[in-house]
């Protein structure tokens, strides 16, 4: 399993964020795991692209850095800087 296979994975215990998928994705037939475009690694810096479903944000970020974070532990990005940006709010996180 990838880097971003693991964070994405690791993504799915934070209920109220998901990875934020590109566009394309909902307009193709290719069966492709576009979770993963929501990560981008680049030496000393993790990001993050995510969709929240509920609100407040702060927790639900503290969280996600919390099941990141030791996902990275012995990997190339173990010391880099993550960012977590959240692209869109989910019609549900109003309701």
């Amino acid at each position: 399993m990838t880097a971003v296979e693991r964070i994405v994975a690791a993504l799915e215990a934070v209920d109220g964020l998901r990875p934020a998928t590109p566009v394309s994705a909902a307009t193709t037939w290719l069966p492709v795991d576009w979770a993963g475009a929501a990560v981008d690694l680049s030496p000393g810096l993790v990001e993050v692209r995510l969709v929240a479903t509920r609100l407040p944000l702060p927790p639900l970020l503290d969280r996600a850095a919390e099941v990141v974070r030791p996902v990275l532990v012995g990997t190339a990005w173990e010391h880099a800087r993550l960012r977590l940006v959240v692209t869109d709010l989910d019609g549900a996180a109003f309701g």
